[in-house]
């Protein structure tokens, strides 16, 4: 059986500031990020099984992506919590903001590093983490291939 490549998109607002950034990005402001997750896996063949002929069901899917990147990123602010944001992050929180403390800078870049280990986690073990698109704005994107990454 061949190897298929399915994706399902996800979307989702988020604020952050890149402390140190020598331009605009160092001031809080937000994107409507779009994430695209890709796995690759061999459809199902037992044809007693509810999801034969599927790689994974997209409904499955959904549900990993939704708890581990989207409840948790849609409508946070995201800071690095080794800078002196943190002192922001606390005001805001203090005042009933989501606030997010990585421990990385949170760039497209390093954003889709932190997805990709998150989702790899709970994927099932015949199903592969393909690649991981994400889109910050109409015509700027960060993505990740495992291929990139052996």
């Amino acid at each position: 059986m061949s190897n298929i490549r399915i994706t399902k998109q996800f979307t989702f607002e988020t604020g952050h500031a890149l402390y140190g950034y020598d331009g605009k990005c160092k001031n809080v402001h937000g994107h409507s990020y779009k994430l695209s997750v890709t796995v690759i896996g061999k459809p199902i063949t037992d044809n007693t099984n509810v999801k034969y002929g599927m790689v994974i069901d997209f409904g499955d899917l959904k549900k990993i992506v939704k708890s581990e990147i989207v409840d948790v990123f849609d409508h946070a602010t995201v800071f690095n919590k080794n800078t002196p944001h943190v002192e922001l992050a606390k005001e805001l929180s203090d005042r009933g903001h989501n606030v997010l403390l990585v421990d990385y800078q949170p760039t497209s870049e390093m954003m889709v590093i932190d997805f990709a280990q998150k989702i790899k986690q709970y994927l099932p073990t015949h199903i592969t983490l393909h690649s991981l698109r994400l889109q910050e704005t109409e015509s700027s994107f960060a993505e990740w291939y495992a291929s990139d990454n052996l």
